[in-house]
């Protein structure tokens, strides 16, 4: 039982000056990133076996990121080291107010093809995760992701999804993120999104309505992350806030990846047809234990420094 990641892998460049904007920022730490990659890298480090499709560039730091994700424990026979393209930097502040401060200088993660992709068996992986904005950019990659959802579902993998909005990314084209979101929410076995998030794709004004409207367009089981309040956990006609637990958050980056990975790590001897059908009970052990590896995430400064610290020690 082993899953696949598809989407980004880059470089985060943390500013280092607690507070400050990116124009005002002076210093930077290098960390490897990226949503996907780090949903990998928390699978592999709860003890599950994980691939990452991706691209990087043929430079230093791809290497360093291909490096980090073996480490890891992620298998990256699919990360492709492309010599044309640098690779993707994702330059991070975390603001006073908890806030995060992006900018992206993009590179080798959007030229993933599907002619990259074709010696990929998708008979071979339990579940696929998605779960990159940058997949919604124009590019290859946008097309990769598309075709690999259409083999995950004709080859009955468990489809988990992750929309990771940034703003950034689609402040002109904001409905065009939108759009190319609900494929993948219908497809969906399971996928997972902020308040935030939710709000924005339904356009409704609160997080009980936008779940009321998700559950009119997919039948999957989802999931609301609600910061220190919790998550919003939707299955069938149940509705319910699961509690987090209460930690000194040093740096937030990757706590829905790590969130992601704790579940689908609970989800791999689940097939797809059952997993609506798992028990209310079971499903709140899932999404608390989700909480706190979450949670436990925020504890460390970059999202790969706390997956080392990870484990399935921390579940109940």
């Amino acid at each position: 039982m082993k899953v696949l990641c598809i989407g980004e892998a880059l470089i985060d460049m943390i500013c280092t000056d607690r507070g400050s904007s990116l124009s005002k920022g002076q210093n930077f730490l290098k960390k490897a990133g990226g949503a996907p990659a780090n949903v990998a890298a928390a699978i592999a480090a709860l003890g599950a076996k994980v691939d990452m499709a991706a691209k990087v560039g043929n430079d230093p730091f791809g290497q360093h990121i291909t490096e980090l994700l073996n480490e890891m424990g992620v298998n990256t026979k699919w990360v492709m080291q492309d010599p044309n393209y640098f690779t993707t930097f994702a330059f991070v502040s975390l603001m006073e107010n908890g806030d995060r401060d992006f900018y992206f200088n993009r590179g080798a993660d959007g030229q993933l093809s599907i002619a990259d992709l074709t010696e990929i068996k998708l008979n071979e992986y339990q579940i696929v995760h998605f779960g990159s904005a940058t997949s919604f950019l124009p590019g290859p990659l946008k097309h990769a992701y598309t075709h690999l959802l259409a083999e995950a579902k004709i080859n009955n993998a468990i489809i988990s999804f992750d929309p990771n909005y940034r703003h950034l990314l689609f402040q002109n084209n904001t409905q065009s993120f939108i759009e190319q979101c609900w494929p993948f929410i219908e497809q969906s076995h399971f996928f997972k999104m902020s308040d935030e998030e939710a709000l924005l794709l339904t356009g409704c004004e609160t997080v009980q309505l936008a779940a009321t409207a998700l559950r009119k367009k997919s039948t999957a089981v989802f999931a609301i992350t609600l910061g220190k309040e919790g998550t919003l956990l939707s299955v069938g006609n149940h509705l319910e806030i699961i509690d987090s637990i209460s930690i000194t958050a040093l740096d937030a980056t990757g706590a829905g990846d790590a969130f992601v990975g704790a579940v689908l790590y609970q989800l791999l001897h689940q097939k797809p047809s059952d997993i609506q059908f798992i028990e209310i009970a079971h499903w709140r052990k899932i999404i608390f234990n989700a909480n706190k590896a979450g949670a436990r995430t925020c504890e460390y400064m970059g999202a790969m420094e706390a997956f080392k610290h990870l484990n399935n020690s921390i579940f109940e």
